[in-house]
């Protein structure tokens, strides 16, 4: 992935807003933090919003205190991470079969459900010693909601924006889907 100096910079706009993000907590950790790199995401592909989560994830455990340690945050900033990954190929593969309002509808659920029961579960070795299986069962419905209405807010942003804005900074995987997919 090649990246610019204006993808470079708005990367850098988007770990901010992350930062803003990770001020307004839901459910101790639990924050808007993810917003940004969803709309990373979908702008520019699958790396730069992964690294938008991983860096928006450990600055709202940073805010937090690193509640459940630094190793387990850094695995959770990977999980989400992660996500970005399934959410960016979820949209791509949605849209090419469907239209973009099917695929932008589908990579929010698979982000939904990603952020809640998938990430907790491929967590729970390090979790469970900490907040044993009924505390990550109590957990998964508020992270996979407020997953959603991250990953929503940012579709509905990503479509509202103008066409001259997507393509100012996208990255060559997400300029190639946006011909492609069409």
């Amino acid at each position: 992935m090649k990246i610019n100096t204006r993808q470079l910079v708005f990367m850098a706009l988007l770990i901010a807003l992350s930062f803003v993000g990770a001020q307004l907590k839901v459910f101790g950790t639990i924050a808007f933090d993810s917003l940004p790199a969803f709309l990373g995401t979908l702008l520019m592909g699958p790396v730069a919003g992964a690294i938008i989560a991983i860096i928006g994830h450990l600055l709202t455990a940073l805010t937090s205190g690193f509640p459940m340690t630094v190793p387990v945050h850094l695995a959770i900033g990977l999980g989400m991470g992660l996500i970005m990954v399934a959410t960016w190929y979820t949209y791509a593969f949605v849209k090419k079969a469907a239209n973009e309002i099917v695929g932008l509808i589908v990579s929010v659920i698979v982000a939904a459900i990603c952020n809640g029961p998938i990430l907790l579960l491929l967590c729970s070795p390090l979790l469970v010693p900490m907040l044993t299986w009924p505390g990550l069962i109590a957990m998964m419905f508020p992270l996979a909601l407020v997953g959603g209405i991250n990953a929503l807010i940012a579709a509905l942003v990503f479509k509202a924006l103008p066409l001259s804005v997507k393509n100012q900074v996208s990255s060559a995987t997400s300029a190639q889907a946006s011909t492609d997919y069409r």
